[in-house]
């Protein structure tokens, strides 16, 4: 994993390399033998959480995606939780748009708490980490499902290999990360007999 990230480094920007250092800084890039939300494992995971416990860290890292995004003509940024609400609050803020979170509920992502989306309101999607975009397509189909339009995606690392696409959904993000992914069948760290850590809020 290292190699991939000193690669990785090679060709960031400037701020691209700041954001990098906040989450090295942070603790928020681990190693090991991880489960992601998509079923996929992986040797290394972003806990962006760890940057978000610090709010001038949160603004910092969220203000590189706001230049990116603020031409867009958006009414609502929405993240799913856990990792998105953070997100999508701070993003909000900054961007002065009303800001939501989608939850499961049963396993089904849902709308709760009085959050109304009406159709024809155009929203981005807020999250902390894409690898295969599994929470962001769920997202997507219920804020479809109101009627609404999915204007893009927005987030603070994109580690998507290149075969997961988001369907001509344009993706923003304030750090592009190659990251090893495998399918359980073929993963080397489970024929290596390592411990698989499953950290992520998918089904809380």
């Amino acid at each position: 994993m290292e190699d991939l990230l000193t690669k990785s480094y090679k060709t960031l920007n400037f701020k691209e390399k700041e954001v990098l250092e906040i989450l090295k800084k942070t603790g928020a890039i681990l190693k090991g033998h991880f489960l992601l939300t998509s079923g996929t494992h992986s040797d290394g995971y972003i806990q962006c959480a760890r940057i978000l416990q610090y709010p001038s860290y949160a603004r910092k890292v969220l203000e590189l995606i706001a230049e990116k995004v603020k031409h867009l003509d958006m009414e609502i940024v929405v993240g799913p939780a856990l990792g998105g609400i953070i997100v999508a609050y701070e993003l909000g803020r900054q961007l002065n748009k009303r800001a939501m979170f989608a939850e499961r509920k049963d396993g089904i992502m849902q709308f709760r708490r009085g959050f109304v989306i009406k159709p024809g309101e155009k929203v981005l999607i807020t999250e902390d980490v894409v690898t295969a975009g599994t929470s962001t397509m769920e997202v997507k189909k219920l804020v479809e499902e109101k009627g609404a339009d999915v204007i893009g995606v927005a987030c603070i690392v994109d580690r998507r290999n290149p075969e997961y696409n988001l369907i001509d959904i344009p993706l923003y993000s304030a750090l592009k990360l190659n990251i090893n992914t495998y399918v359980p069948e073929m993963c080397p760290l489970c024929k290596m007999g390592k411990p698989l850590e499953n950290p992520g809020s998918r089904f809380i």
